[in-house]
């Protein structure tokens, strides 16, 4: 399927939802601005985005420029617009990446709907993430990007640093299934705050593939013959109904059609909060809300709508919770989403890549140490940066055939750029092997013993970055090879 999806990566457009700042997390800023890993704190979320996009425009765009849009609030426009000019774009040419800002609406005070206001002032909420489909299509860029020859088009998120990993395969799916939909799915556990996947038969016979709302489908399973227990774990100890993480793969000629048809308005709902069991009063104002996971229901009834589940460690392990709340979710045996977490799976799956290609990189002690109230066992801390390789096919490429390589689980290990081995490499300690744009490193023999890395708990800490993770990556020793840009490098020792 990577195979598949890498060949129509060329012809792929990518959409950012990035409406959301970090302040759960104790954060002020843009949650795109947050790094994924504490030893490469200048690389955010949105440069990683960025040069996964690169990497694969490097290496499959056929020549072609893989254009990117970010839809952003009023909240988040302008640090997102500051934050691509401080970095000259992460690589891009500005006019590869088009940002939408999606404007917020009138908030209600009461179930007769009256608006809410203060000082003569309406007040107002945001509408939802469901409003990048209208934005798609009222800024006309639907249309002009089919008219550049655009035939696939992938929603992502602003925090979930692992999923470019997993998107060129969710690509082959879409293609070889012809998806008009394919919605990227986790196994869920039963009352996860996560929508589930489910095929829904109205009364009339008509049949529709669609998000349910967490919220919603253990009351909705509950009213049907088959599932009366509601929301419960089948023999696999998951909920039968795939995990939904709101990134969808769509064909873009039946979504530009879609949209001209319906104008991107997906349907709305509303979800107030009550001040008791009486719901005649509301505890703050609510608003009208839309999702983009209902973009299904718009389609015309012969479009394929489909769904694709992948392991949660290749695809999934976002930026939510901050410490107090992920050590809550894991005592109730949920998934934790946090800045400790995600960069854990980041290296997990990071080492998963390189086996994967060939290599013994030894399992991390099971034994769990606690940050800041998290537990977390800690792999090899592998940092694979886009510049080296985005897919499995790619990380291949770069370890050739025969290459020795070993990493203990002790140990860190950074590639970047034109990075191969072809040889032998046992790292027992950390090293960074770093290659500029235009650089190559070839490794033919290298062997690295030092003091390394740690992670280090951390309680409390003035630096929001090492609160909101619990733990600091102590660098104790570090050999570091790199290759200025037009350098050739062969390590043979």
């Amino acid at each position: 399927m990577e195979a598949v999806g890498l060949s129509a990566v060329s012809e792929t457009g990518f959409i950012l939802v990035a409406g959301g700042l970090g302040e759960r997390l104790g954060y002020q800023g843009i949650k795109v601005s947050l790094p994924l890993y504490d030893a490469e704190r200048e690389r955010c979320f949105l440069s990683l985005y960025i040069g996964h996009i690169l990497d694969m425009q490097v290496n499959h765009g056929n020549s072609r420029r893989i254009p990117l849009a970010i839809m952003t609030s009023d909240d988040t426009h302008a640090l997102t617009e500051q934050l691509l000019k401080d970095n000259n774009y992460f690589g891009m040419e500005p006019d590869q990446v088009t940002i939408m800002k999606q404007n917020k609406v009138p908030a209600l005070e009461n179930s007769d709907a009256r608006f809410a206001s203060s000082d003569g002032v309406i007040a107002t909420k945001p509408h939802g993430h469901g409003d990048v489909h209208t934005l798609m299509h009222q800024t006309g860029l639907a249309k002009a990007w089919l008219d550049s020859g655009v035939k696939h088009i992938v929603f992502f998120q602003d925090t979930n640093g692992i999923i470019f990993r997993a998107l060129p395969a969710v690509l082959g799916v879409s293609v070889t299934n012809e998806f008009a939909v394919n919605s990227v799915c986790v196994p869920r556990t039963p009352g996860e705050a996560v929508g589930g996947i489910c095929k829904l038969t109205h009364a009339d016979g008509r049949e529709v593939t669609v998000n349910v709302e967490y919220n919603q489908l253990d009351p909705l399973l509950k009213c049907s013959a088959d599932y009366p227990e509601g929301d419960v774990a089948d023999a696999t100890g998951h909920s039968p109904f795939p995990g939904n993480i709101n990134i969808l793969a769509m064909h873009l000629p039946t979504y530009t059609q879609t949209l001209e048809a319906t104008g991107g308005c997906v349907n709305e709902f509303v979800n107030p909060k009550y001040v008791d069991e009486t719901k005649t009063a509301f505890k703050s104002p609510t608003r009208l809300e839309c999702m983009m996971q209902d973009f299904p229901l718009l389609l015309p009834k012969e479009a394929k709508v489909g769904f694709t589940t992948l392991p949660r460690e290749i695809c999934f392990s976002p930026v939510k919770n901050n410490v107090k709340d992920a050590a809550a979710k894991q005592v109730k045996g949920l998934p934790i989403e946090c800045a400790a977490s995600a960069e854990r799976d980041a290296y997990h799956l990071n080492g998963l890549l390189l086996r994967l290609a060939g290599a013994k990189v030894d399992a991390e002690d099971n034994a769990e140490k606690a940050y800041a109230g998290i537990k977390i066992n800690f792999p090899a801390l592998i940092t694979l940066l886009p510049s080296f390789a985005t897919s499995l096919t790619q990380v291949k490429s770069h370890v050739r055939p025969g290459a020795d390589v070993h990493v203990t689980a002790r140990s860190a290990l950074v590639l970047e750029g034109d990075v191969d081995i072809d040889g032998s490499l046992e790292v027992d300690g950390a090293v960074e092997i770093r290659a500029a744009p235009g650089a190559k490193i070839v490794i033919k023999s290298l062997k690295v013993t030092n003091e390394g890395w740690s992670v280090t708990s951390v309680e409390s800490s003035d630096d929001v970055l090492t609160a909101m993770r619990g733990f600091k990556v102590v660098k104790q020793e570090t050999r570091i090879i790199e290759a200025a840009e037009g350098q050739e490098l062969v390590i043979e020792e």
